[in-house]
Protein backbone atom coordinates (compact mmCIF):
# COMPACT_ATOMS: atom_id res chain seq x y z
CA UNK A 1 0.00 0.00 0.00
CA UNK A 2 0.68 3.40 -0.65
CA UNK A 3 2.35 3.62 3.24
CA UNK A 4 -0.73 2.25 5.48
CA UNK A 5 1.18 -0.72 7.28
CA UNK A 6 4.71 0.16 6.04
CA UNK A 7 6.93 -0.20 8.87
CA UNK A 8 6.77 -2.21 11.76
CA UNK A 9 6.66 0.28 14.79
CA UNK A 10 4.07 2.68 13.14
CA UNK A 11 1.79 0.11 11.99
CA UNK A 12 0.97 -0.10 16.24
CA UNK A 13 0.52 3.74 16.22
CA UNK A 14 -2.05 4.24 13.41
CA UNK A 15 -3.16 7.87 14.56
CA UNK A 16 0.49 9.32 13.74
CA UNK A 17 0.84 6.76 11.04
CA UNK A 18 0.91 8.67 7.27
CA UNK A 19 -0.85 6.78 4.60
CA UNK A 20 -0.87 8.77 1.48
CA UNK A 21 0.03 12.51 0.72
CA UNK A 22 -0.72 14.99 -2.18
CA UNK A 23 0.10 17.82 -3.95
CA UNK A 24 -1.23 19.15 -7.32
CA UNK A 25 -2.42 22.76 -8.40
CA UNK A 26 -6.03 22.75 -8.00
CA UNK A 27 -7.90 21.74 -11.22
CA UNK A 28 -11.08 24.59 -9.87
CA UNK A 29 -8.81 27.10 -8.77
CA UNK A 30 -5.66 27.16 -10.61
CA UNK A 31 -4.23 30.27 -8.89
CA UNK A 32 -3.61 27.86 -5.55
CA UNK A 33 -1.89 24.60 -4.59
CA UNK A 34 -3.66 21.70 -2.48
CA UNK A 35 -1.59 20.03 0.16
CA UNK A 36 -2.99 16.42 1.63
CA UNK A 37 -2.29 14.23 4.11
CA UNK A 38 -3.56 11.22 5.11
CA UNK A 39 -3.25 9.48 8.62
CA UNK A 40 -4.73 6.49 10.18
CA UNK A 41 -5.32 3.36 7.66
CA UNK A 42 -7.65 1.32 6.96
CA UNK A 43 -10.78 2.77 8.71
CA UNK A 44 -13.07 0.45 9.15
CA UNK A 45 -17.09 2.99 8.79
CA UNK A 46 -18.42 0.62 11.31
CA UNK A 47 -16.10 2.16 14.23
CA UNK A 48 -18.20 2.60 17.02
CA UNK A 49 -18.54 3.64 19.67
CA UNK A 50 -15.26 4.72 20.05
CA UNK A 51 -14.93 6.03 15.61
CA UNK A 52 -11.60 7.29 14.80
CA UNK A 53 -9.89 10.74 15.36
CA UNK A 54 -6.84 12.67 14.69
CA UNK A 55 -4.57 12.29 17.97
CA UNK A 56 -4.51 14.82 20.42
CA UNK A 57 -0.54 14.12 21.34
CA UNK A 58 0.00 13.98 17.93
CA UNK A 59 2.10 17.27 15.75
CA UNK A 60 1.00 16.66 12.44
CA UNK A 61 2.85 18.94 9.48
CA UNK A 62 3.22 19.60 6.31
CA UNK A 63 6.73 20.43 4.96
CA UNK A 64 7.72 23.01 2.04
CA UNK A 65 11.05 23.65 0.51
CA UNK A 66 10.87 26.04 -1.77
CA UNK A 67 14.97 26.57 -2.60
CA UNK A 68 16.15 23.30 -3.44
CA UNK A 69 17.79 22.30 -0.17
CA UNK A 70 15.55 19.34 0.97
CA UNK A 71 14.83 21.37 4.34
CA UNK A 72 12.30 23.15 5.46
CA UNK A 73 11.10 26.12 4.35
CA UNK A 74 7.56 26.52 5.59
CA UNK A 75 5.93 24.25 7.30
CA UNK A 76 2.25 24.05 8.28
CA UNK A 77 1.33 22.14 12.07
CA UNK A 78 -1.89 20.76 13.09
CA UNK A 79 -2.67 20.43 16.38
CA UNK A 80 -6.24 18.49 17.73
CA UNK A 81 -7.98 18.59 20.36
CA UNK A 82 -11.08 16.80 21.84
CA UNK A 83 -13.64 17.48 24.02
CA UNK A 84 -16.46 15.70 25.78
CA UNK A 85 -19.74 16.96 25.94
CA UNK A 86 -21.55 14.42 28.20
CA UNK A 87 -19.73 12.32 30.42
CA UNK A 88 -22.36 10.20 31.50
CA UNK A 89 -22.97 8.19 27.96
CA UNK A 90 -20.90 5.50 25.47
CA UNK A 91 -22.26 6.84 22.99
CA UNK A 92 -20.81 8.82 20.46
CA UNK A 93 -23.55 10.75 19.22
CA UNK A 94 -27.52 10.43 21.48
CA UNK A 95 -29.56 11.59 18.60
CA UNK A 96 -29.12 13.13 15.40
CA UNK A 97 -26.15 15.33 14.11
CA UNK A 98 -27.37 18.13 12.30
CA UNK A 99 -25.04 20.82 12.65
CA UNK A 100 -21.13 20.94 13.82
CA UNK A 101 -22.27 22.74 16.85
CA UNK A 102 -25.41 20.11 17.57
CA UNK A 103 -25.23 19.04 21.41
CA UNK A 104 -26.26 15.18 19.94
CA UNK A 105 -22.61 14.87 18.90
CA UNK A 106 -20.72 14.07 22.38
CA UNK A 107 -17.57 14.05 20.70
CA UNK A 108 -15.97 17.03 18.70
CA UNK A 109 -12.42 17.58 18.02
CA UNK A 110 -11.06 21.32 17.10
CA UNK A 111 -7.59 22.14 15.86
CA UNK A 112 -5.32 24.66 15.15
CA UNK A 113 -3.37 25.61 12.35
CA UNK A 114 -0.10 27.18 12.53
CA UNK A 115 2.33 28.34 9.42
CA UNK A 116 5.88 28.33 10.62
CA UNK A 117 8.78 29.64 8.34
CA UNK A 118 12.35 28.36 8.13
CA UNK A 119 14.01 30.93 10.42
CA UNK A 120 11.80 29.62 13.39
CA UNK A 121 8.95 32.43 13.17
CA UNK A 122 5.49 31.32 13.45
CA UNK A 123 1.90 32.77 12.87
CA UNK A 124 -1.51 31.11 13.96
CA UNK A 125 -3.83 30.79 10.91
CA UNK A 126 -6.75 29.67 12.50
CA UNK A 127 -7.72 28.25 15.97
CA UNK A 128 -10.72 26.13 17.47
CA UNK A 129 -11.58 24.57 13.83
CA UNK A 130 -14.08 21.98 14.32
CA UNK A 131 -13.50 19.00 12.51
CA UNK A 132 -16.33 17.21 11.38
CA UNK A 133 -17.49 13.56 13.21
CA UNK A 134 -17.00 10.58 11.55
CA UNK A 135 -19.99 9.16 9.04
CA UNK A 136 -21.84 7.08 11.93
CA UNK A 137 -24.98 6.53 9.76
CA UNK A 138 -27.77 8.02 7.96
CA UNK A 139 -29.88 7.84 11.18
CA UNK A 140 -26.93 9.25 13.55
CA UNK A 141 -26.52 11.84 10.40
CA UNK A 142 -29.02 12.50 7.57
CA UNK A 143 -27.51 14.73 5.96
CA UNK A 144 -23.59 13.91 6.42
CA UNK A 145 -22.42 16.01 3.31
CA UNK A 146 -23.19 19.07 4.59
CA UNK A 147 -22.12 18.75 7.94
CA UNK A 148 -18.39 17.84 5.94
CA UNK A 149 -18.89 20.94 3.90
CA UNK A 150 -19.41 23.08 6.82
CA UNK A 151 -16.39 21.91 8.23
CA UNK A 152 -14.18 23.63 5.34
CA UNK A 153 -12.94 27.11 6.87
CA UNK A 154 -11.62 29.82 5.16
CA UNK A 155 -8.94 31.23 6.66
CA UNK A 156 -8.64 34.51 4.29
CA UNK A 157 -5.52 35.48 2.42
CA UNK A 158 -7.39 32.88 -0.04
CA UNK A 159 -6.37 29.48 2.32
CA UNK A 160 -8.85 26.95 2.74
CA UNK A 161 -8.66 24.12 5.17
CA UNK A 162 -9.83 20.98 6.55
CA UNK A 163 -9.43 18.14 8.90
CA UNK A 164 -11.92 15.10 9.16
CA UNK A 165 -12.96 11.80 7.80
CA UNK A 166 -12.74 11.42 3.80
CA UNK A 167 -13.22 8.51 1.76
CA UNK A 168 -9.97 6.71 0.82
CA UNK A 169 -8.66 7.55 -2.49
CA UNK A 170 -5.37 5.48 -2.84
CA UNK A 171 -6.67 2.00 -4.89
CA UNK A 172 -4.70 -1.06 -5.17
CA UNK A 173 -4.81 -4.47 -5.23
CA UNK A 174 -2.78 -5.46 -2.22
CA UNK A 175 -3.34 -8.96 -1.91
CA UNK A 176 -2.15 -9.32 -5.26
CA UNK A 177 1.02 -7.29 -4.81
CA UNK A 178 1.93 -9.12 -1.54
CA UNK A 179 1.48 -12.60 -2.58
CA UNK A 180 4.74 -12.74 -3.95
CA UNK A 181 4.53 -10.09 -6.14
CA UNK A 182 1.59 -11.48 -8.41
CA UNK A 183 1.24 -9.32 -11.35
CA UNK A 184 -2.25 -9.78 -12.73
CA UNK A 185 -1.81 -9.48 -16.30
CA UNK A 186 1.08 -12.39 -15.66
CA UNK A 187 -0.57 -14.42 -13.02
CA UNK A 188 -0.27 -17.72 -15.71
CA UNK A 189 3.72 -16.66 -16.53
CA UNK A 190 4.43 -16.51 -12.23
CA UNK A 191 7.02 -18.85 -11.14
CA UNK A 192 4.11 -20.27 -8.34
CA UNK A 193 1.01 -19.92 -11.42
CA UNK A 194 -2.23 -19.38 -10.63
CA UNK A 195 -5.60 -19.50 -13.13
CA UNK A 196 -5.53 -15.97 -14.60
CA UNK A 197 -7.91 -13.29 -12.70
CA UNK A 198 -6.49 -9.99 -14.56
CA UNK A 199 -9.55 -7.92 -12.93
CA UNK A 200 -7.79 -7.14 -9.66
CA UNK A 201 -9.57 -6.37 -6.58
CA UNK A 202 -8.96 -3.39 -4.71
CA UNK A 203 -8.48 -3.85 -0.86
CA UNK A 204 -8.82 -0.30 0.25
CA UNK A 205 -12.42 0.09 -1.44
CA UNK A 206 -14.71 -0.13 1.48
CA UNK A 207 -12.38 2.19 4.29
CA UNK A 208 -11.78 5.27 4.95
CA UNK A 209 -9.05 7.64 6.14
CA UNK A 210 -8.72 10.75 8.28
CA UNK A 211 -7.78 13.76 5.74
CA UNK A 212 -5.66 17.42 6.82
CA UNK A 213 -6.00 19.29 3.39
CA UNK A 214 -4.46 23.03 3.22
CA UNK A 215 -5.56 25.11 -0.12
CA UNK A 216 -3.33 27.85 -0.33
CA UNK A 217 -2.03 30.55 -3.02
CA UNK A 218 1.09 29.45 -5.07
CA UNK A 219 2.67 32.64 -4.46
CA UNK A 220 2.39 31.90 -0.26
CA UNK A 221 4.58 28.92 -1.30
CA UNK A 222 7.33 29.86 -3.31
CA UNK A 223 10.34 31.68 -2.26
CA UNK A 224 9.94 35.63 -1.56
CA UNK A 225 6.27 35.84 -3.15
CA UNK A 226 7.13 34.84 -6.50
CA UNK A 227 3.94 33.96 -8.31
CA UNK A 228 5.22 30.73 -10.49
CA UNK A 229 4.36 31.30 -14.09
CA UNK A 230 7.27 29.80 -15.69
CA UNK A 231 7.33 25.77 -15.63
CA UNK A 232 11.50 26.33 -16.50
CA UNK A 233 12.12 28.35 -14.01
CA UNK A 234 13.22 26.15 -10.85
CA UNK A 235 11.69 28.28 -8.43
CA UNK A 236 8.22 26.75 -9.95
CA UNK A 237 8.91 23.74 -8.24
CA UNK A 238 8.36 22.86 -4.42
CA UNK A 239 9.34 19.81 -2.66
CA UNK A 240 6.55 18.30 -0.12
CA UNK A 241 6.23 15.51 2.45
CA UNK A 242 3.58 15.37 6.26
CA UNK A 243 5.31 14.02 9.07
CA UNK A 244 3.67 12.79 12.81
CA UNK A 245 6.02 13.48 15.77
CA UNK A 246 5.23 12.42 18.97
CA UNK A 247 6.89 13.62 22.74
CA UNK A 248 9.89 11.87 23.75
CA UNK A 249 8.39 10.47 26.67
CA UNK A 250 4.93 9.95 27.90
CA UNK A 251 4.40 9.93 31.76
CA UNK A 252 1.57 7.57 33.27
CA UNK A 253 -0.19 8.10 36.26
CA UNK A 254 -1.54 5.04 38.24
CA UNK A 255 -5.59 4.85 38.82
CA UNK A 256 -7.17 7.92 37.22
CA UNK A 257 -4.54 10.18 37.40
CA UNK A 258 -3.48 11.87 33.35
CA UNK A 259 -1.33 11.01 31.27
CA UNK A 260 1.42 13.55 30.84
CA UNK A 261 3.50 13.57 27.41
CA UNK A 262 7.15 15.29 28.02
CA UNK A 263 10.00 16.27 25.96
CA UNK A 264 11.33 17.54 22.46
CA UNK A 265 8.89 16.42 19.29
CA UNK A 266 10.38 12.94 17.98
CA UNK A 267 9.53 12.53 13.97
CA UNK A 268 7.63 8.81 14.25
CA UNK A 269 6.52 8.68 10.44
CA UNK A 270 6.68 10.57 7.31
CA UNK A 271 5.76 10.19 3.60
CA UNK A 272 6.44 12.35 0.19
CA UNK A 273 6.44 10.01 -2.66
CA UNK A 274 4.39 6.82 -1.99
CA UNK A 275 5.33 3.23 -2.09
CA UNK A 276 9.26 4.44 -0.80
CA UNK A 277 9.00 2.71 2.26
CA UNK A 278 6.41 0.28 1.76
CA UNK A 279 8.26 -1.49 -1.30
CA UNK A 280 11.52 0.19 -1.82
CA UNK A 281 13.61 0.28 1.84
CA UNK A 282 14.41 -2.85 3.82
CA UNK A 283 12.31 -4.19 6.67
CA UNK A 284 15.32 -3.30 9.02
CA UNK A 285 16.00 -0.06 7.65
CA UNK A 286 11.77 1.20 7.98
CA UNK A 287 11.76 2.57 11.05
CA UNK A 288 14.68 4.61 11.10
CA UNK A 289 13.65 6.27 7.80
CA UNK A 290 10.43 7.34 9.38
CA UNK A 291 12.60 9.37 12.20
CA UNK A 292 14.53 10.60 9.24
CA UNK A 293 14.50 14.25 7.46
CA UNK A 294 14.50 13.48 3.66
CA UNK A 295 17.42 15.62 3.64
CA UNK A 296 19.20 12.99 5.51
CA UNK A 297 18.11 10.26 2.89
CA UNK A 298 21.40 9.63 1.13
CA UNK A 299 22.10 6.74 3.34
CA UNK A 300 18.73 5.06 1.93
CA UNK A 301 20.10 6.29 -1.87
CA UNK A 302 21.65 2.63 -2.59
CA UNK A 303 18.00 0.95 -2.19
CA UNK A 304 16.57 3.59 -5.09
CA UNK A 305 19.45 2.67 -7.06
CA UNK A 306 19.05 -0.94 -6.92
CA UNK A 307 15.57 -1.85 -6.06
CA UNK A 308 14.86 -5.45 -4.57
CA UNK A 309 11.88 -5.52 -6.58
CA UNK A 310 13.47 -4.67 -10.03
CA UNK A 311 16.02 -7.95 -9.36
CA UNK A 312 12.49 -10.27 -8.17
CA UNK A 313 10.46 -9.74 -11.52
CA UNK A 314 12.42 -11.82 -13.73
CA UNK A 315 12.90 -14.33 -11.29
CA UNK A 316 9.20 -14.49 -10.15
CA UNK A 317 8.74 -14.52 -13.83
CA UNK A 318 10.85 -16.18 -15.64
CA UNK A 319 11.39 -15.04 -19.28
CA UNK A 320 8.87 -12.33 -19.25
CA UNK A 321 11.66 -9.82 -17.98
CA UNK A 322 15.11 -10.75 -19.68
CA UNK A 323 16.15 -7.12 -20.70
CA UNK A 324 15.54 -6.31 -16.89
CA UNK A 325 17.35 -9.08 -16.04
CA UNK A 326 20.47 -8.09 -17.78
CA UNK A 327 20.74 -4.58 -17.18
CA UNK A 328 22.90 -4.35 -13.80
CA UNK A 329 23.28 -0.50 -14.00
CA UNK A 330 22.25 2.20 -11.25
CA UNK A 331 18.59 2.72 -11.91
CA UNK A 332 19.17 6.49 -12.05
CA UNK A 333 15.74 7.19 -13.56
CA UNK A 334 13.98 5.92 -10.39
CA UNK A 335 16.35 8.46 -8.21
CA UNK A 336 15.08 11.08 -10.94
CA UNK A 337 11.49 10.08 -9.95
CA UNK A 338 11.65 9.46 -6.09
CA UNK A 339 14.82 11.39 -4.68
CA UNK A 340 15.56 14.63 -6.79
CA UNK A 341 13.15 15.55 -9.13
CA UNK A 342 13.37 14.83 -13.38
CA UNK A 343 15.39 17.43 -15.06
CA UNK A 344 14.37 19.66 -17.93
CA UNK A 345 14.53 17.94 -21.00
CA UNK A 346 14.80 14.27 -19.76
CA UNK A 347 11.07 13.50 -20.06
CA UNK A 348 9.73 14.41 -23.47
CA UNK A 349 7.59 17.22 -23.34
CA UNK A 350 7.77 17.39 -19.15
CA UNK A 351 10.07 21.00 -17.83
CA UNK A 352 11.21 19.08 -15.26
CA UNK A 353 10.69 19.17 -11.41
CA UNK A 354 14.22 19.19 -10.16
CA UNK A 355 15.10 20.56 -6.98
CA UNK A 356 18.74 19.92 -6.64
CA UNK A 357 21.49 16.67 -6.26
CA UNK A 358 20.37 16.41 -2.92
CA UNK A 359 18.67 12.41 -2.55
CA UNK A 360 15.18 12.99 -0.57
CA UNK A 361 12.04 11.64 -0.89
CA UNK A 362 9.90 14.29 -1.52
CA UNK A 363 6.88 14.79 -3.64
CA UNK A 364 7.78 17.48 -6.37
CA UNK A 365 5.60 19.76 -8.17
CA UNK A 366 6.54 22.20 -10.82
CA UNK A 367 3.45 24.68 -9.53
CA UNK A 368 3.53 26.63 -13.42
CA UNK A 369 2.10 23.45 -14.94
CA UNK A 370 -1.75 24.21 -15.40
CA UNK A 371 -4.34 21.40 -14.30
CA UNK A 372 -5.22 18.79 -17.17
CA UNK A 373 -8.10 19.67 -18.94
CA UNK A 374 -8.16 15.87 -19.79
CA UNK A 375 -6.54 13.91 -16.70
CA UNK A 376 -4.84 11.00 -17.60
CA UNK A 377 -4.38 8.22 -14.24
CA UNK A 378 -1.39 7.23 -15.22
CA UNK A 379 0.29 11.06 -15.02
CA UNK A 380 3.83 11.37 -16.95
CA UNK A 381 3.78 7.78 -18.03
CA UNK A 382 0.37 8.48 -20.33
CA UNK A 383 1.63 11.76 -21.38
CA UNK A 384 -0.04 14.18 -18.71
CA UNK A 385 2.61 16.35 -17.13
CA UNK A 386 0.31 17.70 -14.78
CA UNK A 387 0.17 14.33 -12.41
CA UNK A 388 2.33 11.70 -10.71
CA UNK A 389 5.71 12.04 -10.40
CA UNK A 390 5.10 15.59 -10.73
CA UNK A 391 2.91 15.96 -7.70
CA UNK A 392 0.37 13.63 -7.42
CA UNK A 393 -3.40 14.13 -7.79
CA UNK A 394 -6.16 12.06 -5.84
CA UNK A 395 -6.96 9.42 -8.41
CA UNK A 396 -3.22 9.15 -10.25
CA UNK A 397 -3.01 5.49 -10.48
CA UNK A 398 0.39 5.31 -8.55
CA UNK A 399 1.16 1.39 -8.16
CA UNK A 400 0.54 0.99 -11.65
CA UNK A 401 3.15 3.92 -12.48
CA UNK A 402 5.75 2.85 -10.10
CA UNK A 403 5.55 -0.84 -10.90
CA UNK A 404 6.14 0.05 -14.43
CA UNK A 405 9.20 2.54 -13.98
CA UNK A 406 10.48 -0.53 -11.61
CA UNK A 407 10.18 -2.98 -14.43
CA UNK A 408 11.69 -0.72 -17.13
CA UNK A 409 9.43 1.68 -18.76
CA UNK A 410 11.00 4.37 -17.67
CA UNK A 411 14.46 3.92 -18.17
CA UNK A 412 14.96 4.65 -21.46
CA UNK A 413 14.91 8.32 -20.59
CA UNK A 414 18.38 8.28 -18.87
CA UNK A 415 20.05 4.45 -20.96
CA UNK A 416 18.84 5.26 -24.44
CA UNK A 417 20.14 2.06 -25.63
CA UNK A 418 17.99 0.05 -22.90
CA UNK A 419 15.00 -1.77 -24.82
CA UNK A 420 12.12 -2.06 -22.25
CA UNK A 421 10.35 -5.37 -22.03
CA UNK A 422 6.93 -5.36 -23.60
CA UNK A 423 5.29 -6.14 -20.43
CA UNK A 424 6.99 -3.32 -18.76
CA UNK A 425 4.09 -1.23 -20.11
CA UNK A 426 1.60 -3.81 -19.73
CA UNK A 427 1.77 -4.32 -15.98
CA UNK A 428 -1.56 -3.06 -14.56
CA UNK A 429 -2.65 -3.00 -10.99
CA UNK A 430 -5.93 -3.13 -10.99
CA UNK A 431 -7.93 -3.11 -14.88
CA UNK A 432 -10.68 -1.04 -14.29
CA UNK A 433 -10.79 0.42 -10.75
CA UNK A 434 -14.49 1.30 -8.98
CA UNK A 435 -13.70 5.07 -8.58
CA UNK A 436 -17.14 5.67 -8.43
CA UNK A 437 -17.61 8.14 -4.67
CA UNK A 438 -13.79 8.15 -4.42
CA UNK A 439 -13.13 11.83 -5.45
CA UNK A 440 -14.85 15.39 -5.19
CA UNK A 441 -14.15 18.42 -7.90
CA UNK A 442 -13.48 20.69 -5.32
CA UNK A 443 -12.02 20.86 -2.02
CA UNK A 444 -11.12 18.51 -0.40
CA UNK A 445 -11.42 16.33 -3.45
CA UNK A 446 -11.36 13.52 -1.36
CA UNK A 447 -15.39 11.88 -1.17
CA UNK A 448 -17.66 11.59 1.73
CA UNK A 449 -16.54 8.69 3.93
CA UNK A 450 -18.45 5.71 3.82
CA UNK A 451 -21.23 5.36 6.89
CA UNK A 452 -21.07 2.64 9.31
CA UNK A 453 -24.44 1.19 8.53
CA UNK A 454 -24.72 1.15 5.00
CA UNK A 455 -21.44 -0.41 4.14
CA UNK A 456 -20.50 -4.42 4.43
CA UNK A 457 -17.74 -5.91 6.52
CA UNK A 458 -16.22 -7.06 3.09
Amino acid sequence: MSSHREAPEISKDPVADNTDVYAFVSPDRPDTVTLIANFIPLEGPAGGPNFYEFGDDVLYQIHIDNNGNSKDNIIFQFRFKTKIRNPNTFLYNTGQVLSLGDTHWNRPQFYSVTRVEGDGSWKVLGENLTCPPCNVGVRSMPNYSALAQAAVHDLGHGIKVFAGQRREGFYVDLGSVFDLAALRPFQSLHLIPNPPNTAGVDAVKGVNVHTIAIQIPKNQLTNVGWDPTDPKDIRSVIGVFASASRHKAKMREAGNGPDWDTGPWVQVSRLGNPLVNEVVIPMSKKDRWNATHPVNDAQFLKYVQRPELAGLLPVLYPGVFPNLAAFKGVRSDLVAILMTGIPNGVAPGFPGNFTGKTPADLLRLNMAIPPASNPNNLGLLGGDIAGFPNGRRVADDVVTIEIRAVAGATLPLVEPSFVPDGAASLVTDIQQPDLSGRYLDTFPYLGVPLDGYDTPSS
